[in-house]
């Protein structure tokens, strides 16, 4: 059904005259006619009859004004949706627990007007095909992953290099340790079975282990963080990393210990990436309320594809 004819005699209907609804609408009187025409020969009824004053709707024109208006209703709300000034600023935060999802919420209790769609997608390939696509408006992800170059269109500015724990049991070697320098970990079996090739979290711990000489195990399931801190508690040979702003909460009975790692630090670069396009009224908003950090720290590390970047 044409909306535009229905428009137009929504506004007959309410104006009880052609050339009123022809003004209202910025059209002829003439188009006026071919719309109510065309709908009336797709209906296959009279919409209106004449009176002295003009026009008023016939029985069935009456029968159909209420749901010609929730039509145009209905359109209304499917613009609405997908009009970036009346949607929410939709942003990919990769998990729950995470830093992103820290510095999102810190932008939230800033700025407590701007409505919020938080998603969490998988990899960096199917964040960027979302910001070109306009299915989200932001992503935080580390960029630019080796053999992955980011396409002209989508902008990326770091926002936060996270340094990494390492995170024991009790009975661990290094358990009571205050700090650990990173070349104190060759040896020691670092166990992240949340690790998935290809991912850009994969490659950052690939030149990890290929620069300090670690070992990362990423066997076994992942059944997530609960089942790794239980394992962890109970298994003195193992140990894992943890990012600084991860937020969980284990049974005080675990005694896990998170120990700062030193000399250099390991720190995970989180990046913003968006669409050099994207007309979304809050995209600036969170973009200048993201400070960048001061990039590749003395005494810190990070790969070599995310340096200077």
């Amino acid at each position: 059904m044409d909306l535009e004819a229905v428009r137009t005699y929504a506004a007959v209907a309410a104006t009880g005259q052609f050339q009123k609804a022809a003004a209202e609408l910025s059209i002829t009187q003439q188009a006026v006619s071919k719309r109510i025409a065309a709908l009336e020969r797709q209906l296959g009824v009279r919409l209106f009859t004449r009176t002295p004053r003009g026009v008023e709707p016939t029985i069935d024109g009456q029968a159909f004004l209420p749901h010609a208006r929730e039509l145009l209703r209905a359109a209304e709300r499917a613009l609405a949706s997908v009009r970036a000034d009346r949607r929410p600023l939709r942003v990919d935060v990769i998990n729950s627990r995470g830093a992103a999802s820290g510095l999102l919420r810190d932008f939230h209790r800033a700025h407590p007007d701007v409505e919020l769609d938080v998603v969490m997608l998988f990899d960096v390939d199917t964040a960027v095909a979302a910001i070109r696509s306009g299915t989200v408006d932001a992503s935080f992800r580390a960029v630019p992953a080796p053999g992955h170059p980011l396409p002209e269109d989508v902008a990326a500015r770091r926002v936060l290099d996270e340094p990494l724990h390492l995170l024991t049991g009790p009975a661990h070697a290094l358990a009571a340790a205050r700090s650990v320098p990173l070349a104190d970990l060759a040896g020691h079996r670092i166990w992240m079975p949340g690790i998935v090739p290809g991912t850009e979290w994969a490659r950052y711990y690939d030149d990890l282990v290929a620069e300090f000489g670690l070992t990362i195990e990423a066997t076994g399931p992942n059944f997530g963080s609960d089942a790794l801190l239980d394992t962890i508690a109970d298994t003195p040979a193992l140990a894992t990393f943890m990012s600084e702003h991860t937020r969980l909460v284990w049974p005080a009975a675990h005694g896990l210990r998170r120990i700062p790692i030193t000399d250099p630090t390991p720190v995970y670069p989180h990046s913003l990436l968006w669409h050099r396009a994207n007309p979304h009224p809050a995209l600036p908003t969170l973009r200048a309320h993201l400070t960048p950090p001061a990039l590749d720290a003395p005494n810190t590390w990070t790969p070599p594809w995310t340096r200077s970047h």
